[in-house]
């Protein structure tokens, strides 16, 4: 009887559970369309743009002016992104842009922005860094 409960009551909620803190909506997030985010790339001046994607990734092309903090050292690097600017986020997709948005927010960030459909929906330009060549 008691294996079964747990099959049939607990099984379900914990993935219930999981799935809601996985895709919850983020207090204070703004998920922005495209053409939304480019808008707010150019009439808010007081924005931080964020690339929450891994280094090798940026490397090969990243939305002008951004700077690279990947989700994956984003709590020892909070300290680097400024609290009285909004924060645009993106990613490659959108889902590490939305995980990052949710530590932001955990720990007290209140303009966030995301970019919904990360770089595979931009259309905006694109910088690439030139390969390093020699030694």
């Amino acid at each position: 009887m008691e294996s079964s409960w747990i099959v049939n009551i607990a099984v379900p909620a914990l993935v219930s559970l999981w799935a809601y803190a996985r895709f919850a909506p983020v207090k204070g997030l703004r998920t922005l369309s495209p053409a939304e985010f480019g808008a707010a790339l150019k009439q808010e001046k007081d924005t931080f743009l964020m690339d929450v994607r891994e280094p090798y990734e940026f490397k090969g092309g990243s939305i002008p002016g951004a700077g690279n903090i990947p989700l994956s050292q984003l709590p020892k690097r909070m300290a680097e992104i400024p609290r009285e600017r909004e924060v645009l986020l993106y990613c490659r997709s959108g889902i590490r842009s939305k995980q990052a948005a949710k530590l932001l927010s955990r720990r007290g960030f209140s303009k966030l922005a995301h970019l919904r459909g990360g770089l595979a929906t931009w259309k905006g330009p694109i910088t690439k860094e030139p390969p390093i060549v020699g030694d």
